[in-house]
């Protein structure tokens, strides 16, 4: 996705020029030489004909230096991207560069240029910490495709807990800013001082001049997990809570006065919390920070934010500490953080081709959240309800306890052999010919297994499967790759 369409998602956002006084100009001519405007050309495969592609789309962002040649920005901005050029403010060539490390989780991603005069007379920005409510700050870019860097002031007016829209499912902390950012900005520093203490991501889709950072302590988590040469990705604790404002609920379960804290409503399977925590337990503390009874914990002076922060800023192998009060009695409990790759479905999906398989022009593929929204796009509503609940509460529900994923009957390809199958569009198939469906693999190797004249596929709660010649099945895919281009 380019930053052009992800940041034309505000409204009434306005480009400030600042007039500088000359101590700031000062400040300003050193930090200029570490922001990079960055030009791409992208191009997405489309997951409702995984074997083709989309058009060539341009898109620009911005990015900026933070030493060893590493040029830092947005995920979003590169993501898909065929060709990316930069260029700094005083330079008249563009440079080509390649992507070192691209995390989708948190919108982040590092740039090196092939051409090292690209870095002459350049300057490297340091990160700052987590700036303080109602403080200045300025965010440098390269807004509405102009080649001239841009400014804009404000000022930050929140810290909280916030999902980032490139991946639509994963939530970290974010600093709200009244500053103006718009399409190209993406990727840009924001400074205080002569310190960088966010990059410039999103704005919101409602309200006005309402932009969003990503705040430090996320950056440096993305740098510490690259240091090793590969992007792990963030832990998750895998759990689902309650408040614990319900008095009757904390006489019932024996919650002493005055003790602060949370229910545990639900262990989510191969959770870092699987097999530790327990549903009823009473969560007081995390890593020695008290938990109030609305679930967060004290994040600076400015701001609390949900406990669940503290385990974000883990890695995988770091310890998670908990005091839990347990039936009756205090304990302490710590586990391992750890990666939940069951969540991965759920995350908008880039630099990747999707997998299928067919048979007589009926397409599947695992369910994912591409799939989900081209099916939204498309209006088409046949087994609608399966498939939202089964995407919604495939981990809730534990499914994910014994299958890797659904797999899903997302389109037909119109033929005489296929004709009598759309009562079956959009459901999660169960098994071929007796053998069980739980990724696409299986179904990849059910089909090349079977041996039978007929194919009998079963869906998900419908008594009766759908059957197939397999012999015509097999001639009538020939031909479709042919009619459809597949080939």
């Amino acid at each position: 996705m380019s930053a052009l369409k992800k940041l034309s998602l505000g409204i009434l956002i306005f480009l400030i020029s600042v007039p500088a006084t000359a101590e700031e100009k000062t400040d300003f001519d050193g930090i200029r030489k570490a922001v990079v405007q960055i030009k791409v050309y992208s191009q997405a495969i489309n997951p409702y004909s995984p074997w083709t592609t989309d058009g060539v789309r341009a898109g620009s962002g911005t990015g900026f230096l933070i030493g060893n040649k590493r040029i830092l920005t947005n995920a979003h901005v590169v993501s898909n991207a065929k060709f990316i050029q930069v260029q700094r403010y005083d330079q008249t060539e563009w440079y080509r560069v390649k992507i070192l490390f691209i995390a989708h989780d948190c919108d982040l991603a590092i740039l090196e240029a092939e051409d090292g005069t690209f870095y002459k007379d350049s300057r490297d920005l340091e990160l700052g910490g987590i700036p303080e409510l109602n403080s200045p700050l300025i965010v440098v870019g390269y807004p509405i495709g102009g080649n001239k860097v841009s400014v804009t002031r404000g000022i930050v007016s929140r810290k909280e807990q916030s999902e980032y829209s490139h991946s639509s499912v994963d939530s970290h902390l974010v600093l709200q800013v009244d500053a103006a950012i718009n399409p190209g900005n993406s990727g840009g520093p924001a400074i205080q001082g002569d310190k960088a203490v966010g990059v410039a991501f999103q704005v919101a889709t409602k309200g006005e001049n309402i932009g969003y950072l990503i705040p430090t302590n996320v950056i440096r988590h993305f740098l510490t997990d690259i240091e090793d040469g590969s992007y792990d990705g963030y832990v998750e604790l895998g759990i689902s809570f309650l408040n614990s404002f319900n008095t009757s609920l904390r006489k019932a379960k024996g919650i002493p006065d005055g003790l602060e804290g949370v229910f545990v409503t639900r262990i989510l399977p191969h959770g870092s919390a699987d097999g530790y925590l327990k549903e009823g337990d009473y969560l007081t503390e995390i890593d020695g920070s008290p938990i109030g009874r609305n679930g967060t914990t004290t994040l600076d002076k400015d701001a609390r934010v949900d406990f669940t922060e503290n385990v974000d800023n883990k890695h995988a192998g770091d310890k998670i500490r908990f005091k839990v009060f347990r039936e009756g009695k205090f304990m302490d409990i710590s586990f391992e953080a750890k990666r939940m790759p069951d969540f991965d479905f759920m995350r908008n999906r880039y630099d990747a081709p999707y997998d299928y398989a067919m048979i007589g022009g009926l397409l599947f593929q695992e369910m994912s959240q591409d799939l989900l929204a081209t099916w939204s796009r498309a209006g088409n509503t046949s087994g609608g309800s399966q498939f939202l609940y089964r995407y919604k509460y495939f981990i809730p529900d534990g499914i994910n306890r014994s299958k890797k994923a659904d797999v899903v009957l997302y389109r037909k390809l119109a033929h005489p052999v296929n004709s009598s199958s759309d009562y079956f569009l959009n459901l999660v198939i169960e098994s071929v010919n007796g053998s069980p469906v739980n990724s696409l693999a299986d179904l990849k190797s059910a089909l090349a297994k079977a041996k039978d004249r007929y194919l009998r596929l079963k869906f998900l709660d419908v008594e009766l499967p759908l059957i197939l010649d397999r012999s015509e099945a097999e001639a009538a895919d020939k031909q479709i790759r042919s009619t459809y281009g597949l080939e």
